[in-house]
């Protein structure tokens, strides 16, 4: 049915379709929400070693630029291609897909919080007797986390855009409804769906700068200095 020449926004499509979109959106932030934990498991270590031995550090950020650059759909053909596109296989093939997503970024502001730790604190770590493992896990990772956090920030966005792409598998979340305005001619799960991804997006963002807010307290205090 085409729906052409209803209004541009039926608020009565939101009540009495409400169920399936809950349901949409509740998908979508799982899809978003594994895919951005797998990442950062992955990529945090990754990003050590990278910034730690300087021979991986070409084979890993290639390996991840690799997987940035493929275009979506065709990612998500080739993986489907191994994996499925059948529930539960299609659970498999999206989060590969989109778990690659993430890790380019993840690992450059790995690398990049690692390289920023200033030279005089390492020195005073050496200077307390810290061995090499404990300065990692007591000065450098922690100082490098506001970068940690940046890339995880730009990671939940690219995401939670890219989920919409996983309706052409059967999933998808808020892209469900947007693929099914589109097939129909009917604007309002569209705007539902677009709406509702940028907010979830927003949210998510905000979600995060409050955990970089209660992690790395001293961050904001050097904000506050610089800005004084």
């Amino acid at each position: 049915m085409v729906l052409a020449g209803s209004p541009f926004f039926q608020w009565s499509y939101v009540t009495g379709q409400w169920g399936q979109i809950q349901g949409d959106l509740v998908q979508h932030v799982e899809l978003s929400l594994i895919a951005v934990a797998i990442g950062a498991v992955i990529s945090v270590p990754a990003g050590v070693a990278a910034w730690r031995y300087r021979l991986l550090r070409t084979p890993v950020l290639g390996v991840a630029s690799a997987l940035y650059i493929i275009p979506s759909l065709a990612l998500f053909a080739v993986l489907g291609g191994l994996t499925g596109y059948v529930p539960p296989r299609s659970w498999v093939t999206a989060e590969f897909a989109l778990v690659g997503y993430t890790t380019l970024v993840l690992i450059w502001n790995t690398v990049a919080g690692l390289e920023a730790v200033p030279a005089e604190a390492r020195e005073a770590a050496v200077a307390l007797g810290y061995s090499r493992r404990a300065e990692l896990w007591r000065v450098d990772l922690p100082l490098a986390l506001p970068y940690v956090f940046a890339g995880l920030r730009v990671a939940t966005a690219t995401v939670i855009g890219l989920v919409m792409v996983t309706a052409l598998i059967g999933l998808g979340g808020l892209g469900q409804l947007i693929t099914y305005g589109f097939n129909i001619a009917y604007n309002t799960p569209i705007i539902v769906g677009l709406v509702l991804s940028i907010a979830l997006a927003a949210v998510a963002d905000l979600l995060l700068v409050a955990a970089q807010r209660v992690v790395v307290p001293w961050s904001r205090a050097s904000r506050r200095r610089s800005a004084g």
